[in-house]
């Protein structure tokens, strides 16, 4: 089988820490091409633009976009105008409704659109899906907290509208959390804080629940120093059960039972391969369609600027 020929566009710290290294450990996948205004890597051929690099770049078959979601959309028509199989960090967008034509698109084309969530892979969410499916439910509550001066150091555009804020982590656990539990769930109240000087909050309070009145709480907060809590915690009739490390760690009652390295990028191309041989798509929006409920039903405060 031919290898899928794949241009990363965007080469910022996630393309650096985590796309390179698993397309290089993906059999079927390799990094042909990088396309970014600011940054290269050195032996592979580089273009400013996407549109620079699907005019006057090597044959590629890919285009995996680690963009600010500000101008995904835009990348992802034109790669699948011109025949491309294309794989969109999260969040996929910065609204929901953009994505429609993007899987209309894909589809007349039948070429892959693959609207990726890296935390659903962490090895024990699968493990954690499985164990709540034969148990009762009786709440959950997520504390996903993480220092953004950490994690996203300089990245302004995090703060413009679109950008997230909290969210930007914070749609991880709620992909998690889609994928884990049994019913489809759906935002009551949402709590905002917004720096004075910023478009996006960094911090979020959520109340969630399904059609059977399940409780669920989730606190998100981009202001936390030393250890970073990225922890999903359900209550059951069987007792407690806890993803911790972002869905790396399962425990029962304080009892590990799951454990394993983070290979979650890795799981990302070795799935794209796979649609991409069948020119299939994955598009599931139920994340960003929390995020997108709780600005519209998100009471605001104001807090203190960010200084990064």
């Amino acid at each position: 089988m031919t290898a899928l020929r794949i241009a990363i566009v965007g080469f910022g710290k996630i393309a650096r820490d985590q796309h390179v290294g698993a397309i290089a450990a993906t059999p079927g996948a390799v990094l042909a091409a990088v396309a970014s205004r600011n940054a290269s890597l050195p032996g592979l051929p580089h273009f400013a633009t996407v549109e620079e690099l699907l005019e006057k770049g090597p044959e590629i078959d890919a285009v995996s976009l680690c963009t600010p979601p500000q101008v995904r959309r835009a990348q992802a028509a034109a790669a699948l105008a011109a025949g491309k199989h294309v794989m969109l960090e999260k969040p996929p967008g910065i609204g929901v409704a953009e994505l429609d034509p993007l899987v209309s698109m894909a589809a007349d084309a039948k070429r892959t659109l693959f609207a990726t969530w890296h935390s659903r892979h962490a090895p024990a969410v699968e493990p954690a899906r499985e164990w709540l499916a034969t148990r009762r439910i009786k709440s959950v509550h997520i504390i996903w907290k993480e220092d953004v001066r950490v994690w996203h150091p300089g990245q302004t555009w995090i703060w413009e509208p679109g950008g997230l804020g909290v969210f930007d982590p914070g749609i991880n656990a709620l992909s998690i959390l889609t994928r884990i539990l049994p019913r489809p769930v759906f935002v009551t109240a949402a709590e905002l804080a917004f720096p004075a000087n910023c478009q996006s909050p960094i911090a979020a309070n959520l109340t969630l629940t399904d059609i059977g009145g399940l409780p669920i709480r989730a606190e998100f907060d981009f202001r936390q120093t030393g250890p970073q809590s990225w922890d999903i915690v359900a209550e059951t009739d069987q007792g407690q059960m806890t993803l911790s490390r972002g869905g790396r760690i399962m425990a029962v009652d304080g009892k590990v039972v799951a454990d394993a390295p983070d290979e979650e990028y890795r799981e990302l191309y070795r799935h794209f391969v796979k649609l991409a041989a069948s020119g299939a798509s994955d598009v599931d929006l139920a994340p960003l369609r929390l995020v997108a409920d709780s600005f519209l039903l998100g009471k605001r405060s104001i807090v203190e600027p960010f200084v990064d």
